[in-house]
């Protein structure tokens, strides 16, 4: 009888899950503002917090992180729009010159006895696809920032209420006189998560973007800002983000700039992912890499492009979550590297 109340409770569970993810999609064109509003008011909360440490009122600190993230929003938005619809309209000649690149390769592998049916690659395997989903991400994203006035109004309101949310927290969890711990830990993981990652994404954008500026690669601004994008997905997001620079080096400028390009990004990626990002991340906030592919396929199932690119820190979230409850804590272990049972 208790092993049959058990699997009532559990499709129970499960089929609240299933009715919130409907809800969740259904929705998704008034969550995916919000959860970016979200996302960008925890990022900026440490400059709120570091201008309260010189007395400024928070109003007037408010004020000019919102000014600063129009700036960026406004000077970036102009450059990566115009850089994606000259990049949209180049593209179809990209894609020609792309397959008589692969052609040239496929005849150079002839020479050496490597047969290789040209006819039958191209048909199963078209290169200028791997430019379109960078691309269609890009697009996907700028749909969503043209409710950057709902978003940045609801940016300004989570500052504003920001300092009080540990508090109502504590207070909703029946917890006044906060001796969870857990709560405080979760807020706090999550706050240090994000912008460590941000901080880490921006240093890898602007060194890739410095890079392909030094070798005169087109639209260099643009594969910059897919690099800090993309760089919230670990393991794949790098490779992702420096196919399109990569292919168009090589089309435009030859192999051996296409090969210091690639070297470039290999370098960056390397350094910042792995000496940069777990000093000061530590090993404790890692997935998996079939977590981060199927959270990938999840999150932009859910929310589409936004979904996507966020569905490293939105799992990271959850796994955080997980860890700070004892009844979860076994999922976030199944989430994780297992490198803490492998220390153990």
């Amino acid at each position: 009888m208790a092993s049959l109340t058990g699997v009532n409770k559990s499709l129970i569970i499960f089929a609240a899950l299933v009715i919130v993810l409907a809800g969740i999609k259904s929705a998704s064109a008034i969550i995916i503002p919000f959860i970016l509003a979200a996302f960008i008011a925890i990022i900026c909360s440490p400059l709120i917090k570091f201008f309260a440490r010189y007395r400024i009122p928070k109003g007037i600190a408010v004020i000019f992180v919102v000014l600063i993230i129009v700036g960026l929003g406004v000077s970036l938005g102009g450059l990566v729009g115009q850089s994606v619809n000259d990049f949209s309209q180049q593209l179809p000649q990209f894609k020609v010159k792309l397959k008589e690149e692969f052609v040239w390769l496929v005849d150079i592998a002839s020479q050496y006895n490597i047969l290789i049916n040209k006819d039958q690659i191209l048909s199963m395997f078209d290169p200028g696809k791997l430019v379109d989903v960078a691309t269609n991400m890009l697009t996907g994203l700028g749909g969503v920032m043209a409710n950057m006035f709902l978003i940045i109004l609801t940016v300004v309101f989570m500052l504003f209420e920001g300092p009080s949310l540990n508090h109502k927290i504590h207070s909703a969890l029946n917890d006044p006189d906060k001796k969870m711990k857990q709560i405080n830990r979760f807020l706090d993981s999550i706050n240090s998560y994000l912008a460590i990652k941000t901080l880490v994404s921006l240093g890898t954008g602007i060194l890739a973007a410095s890079l392909l500026w030094f070798l005169d690669v087109d639209y260099f601004v643009l594969w910059g800002v897919l690099a800090f994008m993309f760089n919230y997905i670990p393991n794949i997001g790098s490779i992702i983000a420096a196919v399109p620079a990569v292919l168009l080096a090589l089309i435009t400028q030859g192999p051996l700039v296409a090969g210091l390009v690639g070297a470039g990004y290999l370098v960056i990626n390397t350094v910042m992912g792995n000496i940069v990002e777990p000093k000061f991340l530590g090993k404790g906030l890692g997935l998996s890499t079939l977590v981060v592919f199927l959270s990938l396929i999840f999150w932009g199932w859910l929310l589409g492009s936004v979904g996507m690119l966020l569905s490293v820190p939105l799992t990271m979230i959850v796994k955080i979550g997980l860890e700070a409850s004892d009844e979860g804590r076994w999922v976030a272990t199944l989430l994780g590297t297992g490198e803490e049972l492998t220390e153990n």
